[in-house]
């Protein structure tokens, strides 16, 4: 196993953070200097699909790159407490002979830097904690206008920070990553790549049905006819089964299973988040394609978890595809705006379901709804398309949750044609 690191940050503190990165043989360390989101544009943009994982070299690389929002791949960054945060309050003490509520401090909140204080046996506590990085421009700023007006007399913050401080005349010092903040990093970063590495390689299996294919049937008397149809299908189908390094089977008249691993169809769906492309089927075929993906740790489970993915897809309509992780969450309808991520089960819904008789899923899904839209009010047409309903059903469910006291009524809609005003339910105790 060979981790690919990319290392971002002030090059300053690269030496610090490789020397203990040496230690770990599976770790290959690329570091990139990068101070700005142009330099991540330049220098990382290049590089996104030849590493595994990032390393920030602080809290404020971290918020850089985090603004950017240009890396996928998980990003992590190394923390300053303790003995990192006191031996530089210790430093600007002794060289600049203030007292601690004289220096003004970034990179951390009130009671990291407090405890940094008592571990060195400093009683004064700090006045000026800048906890949230709101910008690099902003934090400045702030150590400058404190500094200017003479409520502080030295800084403490990161770079770039520090570089810009020191030219405008603060006196500024900044803090390094301590040996064991590096090491507990890594080990995070390892712990991470084995849990996703290991997600990857759980089985998947996708059961696809051709809906035109029953209507072919039908038309169809001859069994070689019908062989030849299936052949037909299979072959159209088997290249897009090299894609994803699986294998196919026939599972009866238009329906096939393609087994293959999570990473693998994880990387051609985007993050489950669209429909992977049939380049052999015309757009006649994809439309009649229904599709219900399952993960599992046995392929026993990971085709259980497909069928009850498939129904769940047939709900939906043909050309749907869903997919049920071995969590038992289902995901979908996959590529379309309104998809949704809802569970089978939870508690808290188990008991909504018994006041009301609606299904745990159905609940979990008007859950989800919610988190689409960000917000607790919605009305029966939205929630139809979100959960692939008619507007009767999705009325009914609303009408349900407002008498057993879930929903009440906040507001009317007119519609822009004629016909009743729109309900808006604003959902409670979920």
């Amino acid at each position: 196993m060979k981790i690919r690191l990319g290392l971002l940050g002030a090059a300053d503190s690269f030496e610090i953070i490789q020397s203990v990165i040496i230690k770990y043989p599976e770790i290959i360390c690329m570091p990139i200097e990068c101070l700005t989101e142009e330099d991540l544009i330049k220098k990382v943009t290049p590089l996104l699909e030849e590493v595994d994982m990032w390393l920030c070299t602080g809290p404020i690389t971290y918020k850089i790159v985090q603004d950017w929002k240009g890396i996928e791949a998980p990003v992590f960054y190394i923390t300053y407490t303790g003995s990192t945060l006191y031996k530089t309050v210790l430093q600007v003490l002794y060289e600049q002979k203030i007292e601690v509520d004289e220096i003004s401090f970034d990179s951390g909140n009130v009671a990291t830097w407090e405890q940094a204080l008592h571990e060195a046996g400093i009683k004064t506590k700090p006045r000026f904690v800048e906890s949230e990085i709101i910008s690099l421009e902003g934090l400045v700023q702030y150590h400058f206008e404190l500094w200017e007006s003479g409520q502080t007399k030295a800084a403490i913050t990161g770079h770039p920070i520090h570089h810009e401080l020191l030219r405008l005349g603060v006196p500024t010092y900044r803090t390094l990553p301590s040996t064991m903040a590096v090491e507990a990093v890594l080990t995070n970063i390892l712990r991470t790549y084995e849990m996703l590495h290991f997600r990857a390689t759980q089985i998947a299996v996708q059961i696809i049905e051709i809906d035109s294919f029953v209507g072919l049937i039908k038309d169809t008397f001859s069994t070689d006819d019908i062989f030849r149809i299936e052949i037909k299908y299979m072959e159209k189908l088997l290249s897009y089964t090299k894609k994803v390094h699986g294998s196919i089977k026939s599972s009866g008249f238009g329906r096939y299973v393609i087994f293959s691993t999570r990473g693998l169809l994880q990387d051609i769906t985007g993050n489950f988040s669209r429909v992977p492309d049939i380049h052999e089927f015309d757009q006649a075929s994809k439309e009649a394609v229904t599709c219900g993906i399952g993960i599992g740790q046995t392929v026993y489970d990971a085709e259980i978890n497909a069928g009850n993915a498939l129904l769940h897809a047939k709900e939906c309509g043909k050309s749907t595809w869903m997919i049920c992780f071995d969590d038992k969450k289902i995901a979908g309808p996959l590529g379309k705006p309104e998809q949704l991520t809802y569970s089978y089960t939870s508690e808290q819904l188990e008991s909504v379901s018994q006041q009301t008789s609606l299904s745990v899923i159905t609940l979990n899904k008007l859950k989800s709804s919610l988190k689409k839209l960000s917000s607790d009010e919605i009305n029966s047409n939205e929630l139809a398309n979100y959960m692939q309903i008619s507007p009767r059903s999705a009325r009914r469910i609303l009408t349900v949750l407002e008498e057993k006291g879930f929903a009440k009524v906040v507001a009317e809609e007119k519609p822009h044609t004629r016909g009743r005003p729109r309900k808006i339910y604003k959902i409670s105790h979920f």
